[in-house]
């Protein structure tokens, strides 16, 4: 018995020389993804499979979308994490730079309903300004940063689980730009710059744009990094035939893979026969079909299949497979206590701006959620192109640097809104605004205000901003503004009267931000009203009436859309004390209040409302008027045609949204009640007058586009179509 074993033992002996030669002459694996947008998914199909049959990649090379799955992988996540997460993730928000609502201050949020389209225009004495592309990748760099934060602390490439590169284009010349060391996020971002979509990452002092114009299949890359063979999976979509260019779009994506493909036609040149092509079969699918994910998966993972063959030639053993992946295994990131916090604010606003506003501290854990909700608000004030974190390694612990990028067409930024109200029964409501916010005039961050609407309700405000400390806490304003309205008075549903008030005013007050959603103001406002009687019965003394009054406002605003809120609420309360001590001719006191609350469950939506404005003491007159009526405020009845001294709204809608996540379309039904009085003491709930209806429109960059019909407990049926309608202009 002792003897067999004797002879396998030095059998097994004999053989390790050649097991371990075999393993270290097995050839390096060099995989190479290219770019193709959101068909670039096909690549972790084909990561699925090359696990499946158990070939190890010694390298990886990705260009543009290539480039983050080649990251992910090469950073130690799974395929089935890889896979997760692309399906989990919010494509549409990679796409938009704003944070979200919830991030602006309160300030910015009073006039979002007014001035909602902000292009990234700039103005300056030189004249306009845009930037460098329709998005800066704000939030793709938040995206990316989650996406790598394993991998935050490296900065060799070569010492990730798996060697990686990232190929992008300088701008300035159109070479290839290989990035092999540095934040991974970052170089992720770079290669991903598609021109005019992302604006350019700066790095080195150069611009870099997505890697596809230079080399979209950088199996050149991969031979110099060392690979004797390489698996190249090339998505890069075909040039289209001429019967199929027909319109502009089509024009301009024929231009687009004209780069690509000459360029990925010079690297599949040098591809032999010992190395593999993959080329999943993508037709039907575009480099938007971000949510296609799981189709592209298994697209990529059937093509790598086809190419089972050749390579189950790469496959290792087991255990050997096994020792390879135990070296990939991702850990989670462990980044111990911050040594330093180092700050690149741009030379406009002061540094403290910054520091005022980031909670992390030196000597404490990294907190990211914390400091992504810092960053996301401090972005929200519109000052900087990209505010972005990263880690470096140093003798006394990483390195906390946070970047603010100042916007290239600040510091002044143009913005634009619209307005739209018709019943189909002679009363149609249209406006134009635009405004012009100039920011950071001094270290504080002040800034400068101006507003212009024009149509059937003009309107002029110019405001001066001033912070009185860094973190904004508290705030000076002072303004002028300027309004006219067309105020129609009905009497038992008969239109009798119509009134023209112009108001104009000049204002002062002081406040203080509580949270991120909440602010208080106490403000002195001093101007005038002036009536005139325009058609109609003379329901009014017409002339001018000064008004002089002190004011309270405290208001909470985390509304998630200023249009179409899905989640959140607004609470706002006012209090107005109108005296002659003021200047004013008139003596009252007055209450305004708001209550909103809206969420949703999937793609349903439930939405409260309570208003309610009272004259408290003494007399407002005909200028102050509570008016109902309109979309949304008693939709059964034209807008003012319900008005007194007093009045209150209760309110309840249900909507379901459909359609794609870009433009979705939602249809719901309404109820609304309320009235106005000449005393709030009057209201009766027999005196209640009622307004169903039912709305259907799709949400756009100006705000929502309804279709409304309404019908009222007195028999009467309006129907309305309205654009850029605000729960929040009810208080405002």
């Amino acid at each position: 018995m002792r003897l067999p074993v004797l002879i396998a033992v030095v059998v097994a002996f004999a053989a390790l020389p050649a097991l371990v030669a075999a393993q270290e002459t097995r050839p390096k694996v060099g995989l190479v993804l290219s770019g193709g947008g959101a068909k670039g998914m096909a690549h972790v199909g084909v990561l699925r499979v090359l696990e499946e049959i158990k070939v190890p990649v010694d390298m990886v090379v990705g260009t543009s979308a290539g480039s983050a799955v080649a990251a992910l992988y090469a950073s130690g996540m799974s395929v089935h994490e890889i896979e997760q997460r692309f399906i989990d993730l919010d494509w549409l928000s990679s796409f938009r730079d704003d944070p979200g609502r919830a991030y602006k201050p309160v300030r910015r949020k009073q006039s979002d309903w007014r001035l909602p389209i902000t292009p990234g225009i700039g103005v300056d004495a030189e004249g306009v300004h845009v930037g460098g592309g329709l998005v800066t990748g704000q939030n793709l760099g938040l995206i990316l940063n989650e996406l790598t934060r394993n991998a935050a602390l490296v900065d060799d490439f070569d010492q990730l689980p798996i060697p990686f590169r990232a190929i992008a284009t300088d701008l300035e010349t159109g070479v290839e730009v290989v990035i092999d060391s540095g934040n991974l996020a970052e170089a992720i971002r770079a290669s991903m710059s598609i021109p005019g979509i992302y604006a350019p990452v700066e790095r080195g002092g150069r611009l870099l744009v997505d890697g596809g114009i230079a080399n979209n299949l950088p199996v050149s890359v991969a031979r110099d990094m060392g690979a004797d063979i390489i698996i190249a999976v090339d998505i890069t979509d075909p040039l289209l035939k001429t019967d199929d260019i027909k319109e502009a779009f089509s024009v301009v994506g024929q231009l687009t893979t004209l780069l690509t493909r000459r360029n990925t036609e010079e690297q599949l040149a040098l591809i032999t026969d010992k190395d593999i092509l993959i080329r999943p079969r993508l037709e039907g699918y575009g480099s938007a079909d971000f949510y296609d994910g799981p189709v592209l998966f298994e697209l990529g993972a059937t093509a790598a299949r086809e190419h089972a063959v050749e390579l189950n030639r790469l496959a290792v053993p087991a255990k050997q497979w096994q020792a390879f992946r135990a070296g990939l295994e991702q850990r989670s990131a462990s980044y111990g206590h911050v040594a330093r916090i180092e700050f690149n604010a741009g030379r406009r606003l002061s540094t403290d701006f910054l520091k005022e506003r980031i909670r992390q501290k030196p000597g404490e854990p990294l907190d990211i959620e914390q400091l992504e909700s810092d960053l996301k608000r401090i972005y929200g004030l519109g000052y900087y192109e990209t505010v972005s974190w990263s880690l470096r390694p140093s003798k006394r612990g990483p390195v906390l640097d946070i970047k603010a990028r100042e916007k290239r067409w600040g510091p002044n930024y143009l913005s634009f809104g619209l307005n739209y109200e018709d019943n189909f029964d002679g009363d149609t409501r249209f406006n134009l605004a635009s405004g012009l916010r100039m920011t950071e005039l001094n270290s504080l961050g002040a800034e400068w205000h101006t507003g212009v609407q024009l149509g059937t309700e003009p309107w002029v405000r110019t405001q001066w901003y001033q912070p009185l400390d860094f973190g904004y806490e508290r705030f000076a304003v002072i303004g002028l503004e300027h309004q006219r309205d067309e105020y129609s008075v009905y009497d038992d549903g008969t239109r009798i009267s119509q009134i023209d008030v112009t108001l104009s005013q000049a204002d002062l007050a002081i406040g203080m931000e509580l949270g991120g959603d909440g602010e208080i103001r106490i403000g002195y406002v001093r101007g005038s009203a002036k009536v005139d009687d325009e058609v109609g019965q003379k329901v009014a003394p017409s002339g001018r009436i000064n008004q002089g009054y002190v004011n309270v406002q405290l208001v909470h605003d985390s509304l998630s859309d200023a249009f179409y809120p899905k989640s959140g609420g607004f609470a706002g309360i006012r209090a107005r004390f109108e005296r002659n001590d003021f200047g004013s001719d008139r003596n009252f006191d007055s209450l305004t209040g708001m209550l909103l609350g809206t969420t949703s469950w999937q793609r349903f939506n439930v939405t409260g409302l309570l208003f309610t404005e009272q004259v408290i003491s003494g007399e407002s007159g005909i200028e102050n008027a509570a008016r109902l009526g309109g979309f949304r405020r008693l939709s059964a009845y034209a807008a003012g045609e319900l008005s007194g001294n007093d009045a209150a709204l209760a309110a309840a809608y249900a909507r379901r949204e459909f359609g794609g996540p870009f433009m979705p379309w939602f249809a719901g039904v309404g109820f609304e009640t309320g009235n106005t009085w000449d005393q709030i003491d009057d209201a009766r709930w027999d005196n209640l007058v009622r307004s169903w209806s039912v709305f259907a429109g799709v949400d756009t960059f100006v705000g929502p586009v309804q279709f409304s019909v309404a019908y009222n407990n007195e028999d009467d049926w309006t129907a309305y179509m309205n654009i850029g309608f605000s729960f929040t202009q009810l208080f405002y």
